[in-house]
């Protein structure tokens, strides 16, 4: 099936040789600024005029200036599949242009590209340039100040990392199966009351939010606030989430807090109110163990809590929301897994495929070199597209229908393997595969009661309304 075919939800419109893990922060800013390289990447004249000449042809023959990738407003109406697939086939690693002043971007389409990226941390760094499309590299206080685990490399990455590694691991969480699946029975069956909700805030954003809350101890009276300013950090492109839009707004005041919200603070100062509780208190939770750590500053400890708040809990909540919504249009793959539940654990990671929560990802080149045949200079954003990936026909059989069988199923939704592959990625296999289990027990039928309301966002696969109506099973 062609994506033409799709519902609304998926349709589109026809002097150091150090490599960068060895490299300090300040040295890595130094890098990238203009007529400052290290001497490594001097290659000679002719070397440099070649290198240059394939450039130039290489961005002329790629440049996609007719799709306008980053526009907000186009993420909130659809997901632009067609114009993802015309990429893979005619320009899988293409040039953008970016038309906010910023410097432009190669866009990684395909799903082996996208894997050799995140796979090679030594030429395509996180912590050069940070993984927003947003140059830091060009204001290092910035970058500085908003640095997460995220926009790190190796060995720095691996230290932050191996601190709660432990608490993400599939038998740890395997401990919260029973949890997790009160929590959603009891959310389908509150839902059955009503049989017309939105699934998103009736279902599909609680689960998350209660278990991530768990992991980190946080309490259960503070839950809903902290997670609203998560809501409103991350959702920063949405008016019915932030009161200050990135692309709209004068976000200057705010250059030095994560993705420019003011909210931000409002984490941090949890975050710094919650460790010193769990310090005097410890309580083998992921917070307690940040707090007796050593290893962490206290700027390090809050932009860490902050990623742990989010990535915990935003990219569930969708991929249960879109599971939700693609067994209402597929209803036949419902009946399937009700028919086969030994079908569960292929299901879940089909619709992790499906859902797709995160939209992309940026590196940086830290050295000339190809990628699928094309020359990238040294010092180049490389963004890679899950959203695009999950859906290549080169990996996928059929990519536009949903198949809860589906075997291989070799999806990038945790990043594709390298140093970042998602840390709860057993976290959110947990919560997929019970909801869909639950679902499938306590649920008859599924029809859509309205059109879905996507998230303005070219970052986050989100929706954050979904009217649904439930039968329940005999």
């Amino acid at each position: 099936m062609s994506p033409s075919g799709q519902s609304w939800a998926t349709r589109s419109s026809p002097s150091s040789g150090s490599t960068p893990s060895q490299l300090s922060r300040r040295q890595s800013i130094a890098m990238l600024k203009l007529g400052n390289r290290p001497s490594a990447w001097s290659i000679g004249s002719l070397a440099i005029a070649s290198w240059s000449s394939r450039m130039v042809d290489a961005r002329r023959e790629s440049t996609t200036s007719n799709f306008q990738i980053l526009d907000n407003d186009l993420w909130a109406e659809r997901i632009p599949h067609e114009e993802f697939q015309s990429m893979r086939t005619h320009a899988p690693v293409a040039w953008i242009e970016e038309p906010d002043g910023n410097s432009g971007f190669w866009a990684v389409t395909r799903l082996d590209d996208l894997v050799a990226v995140h796979r090679d941390h030594r030429t395509f760094s996180s912590q050069v340039g940070g993984t927003e499309l947003e140059e830091l590299e060009r204001d290092p206080e910035a970058r500085e100040a908003r640095r997460t685990m995220l926009e790190t490399d190796p060995p720095e990455h691996t230290r932050v990392r191996k601190l709660v590694s432990r608490s993400f691991t599939r038998r740890a969480i395997g401990q919260w199966e029973s949890t997790a699946r009160a929590l959603v029975a009891e959310s389908i069956e509150k839902a059955l009351e009503t049989r017309k909700v939105d699934f998103v805030e009736a279902v599909a954003r609680r689960l998350p939010i209660e278990m991530i809350s768990k992991l980190l101890g946080v309490p259960k009276r503070d839950a809903e606030e902290l997670f609203h300013w998560a809501d409103s950090v991350v959702y920063h492109a949405d008016p019915d989430f932030s009161d200050v839009l990135y692309d709209k707004d004068d976000t200057d005041p705010y250059r030095l807090l994560p993705f420019r919200s003011p909210n931000s603070l409002k984490v941090f100062e949890y975050a710094k109110r919650l460790a010193a509780e769990k310090k005097a208190r410890p309580e083998g939770d992921v917070v307690s163990v940040l707090a007796a750590s050593d290893d962490l500053t206290p700027l390090e400890l809050q932009t860490f809590f902050l990623l742990l708040v989010i990535a915990g809990n935003e990219t569930t909540r969708h991929g249960l929301s879109h599971g939700a919504l693609a067994l209402a249009e597929f209803p036949d793959q419902l009946r399937r897994l009700q028919e086969d539940p030994k079908l569960l654990d292929l299901a879940s990671e089909e619709v992790l495929r499906w859902a797709c929560p995160q939209i992309h990802f940026r590196r940086t080149a830290v050295s000339n070199t190809d990628l699928a045949g094309v020359p990238i200079s040294a010092g180049d954003k490389v963004v890679t597209w899950y959203i695009s990936a999950n859906y290549d026909e080169g990996a996928f059989t059929d990519p536009f229908t949903l198949d809860l069988g589906r075997d291989p199923n070799p999806h990038v939704t945790f990043g594709g393997g390298g140093p970042h592959f998602c840390l709860g990625a057993w976290l959110a296999r947990l919560e997929v595969r019970v909801f869909l289990e639950e679902f499938a027990k306590k649920i008859g039928r599924v029809h859509l009661d309205g059109k879905p309301e996507r998230i303005r966002s070219n970052f986050i696969n989100g929706l954050k309304r979904l009217p649904l109506e439930l039968e329940p099973s005999c």
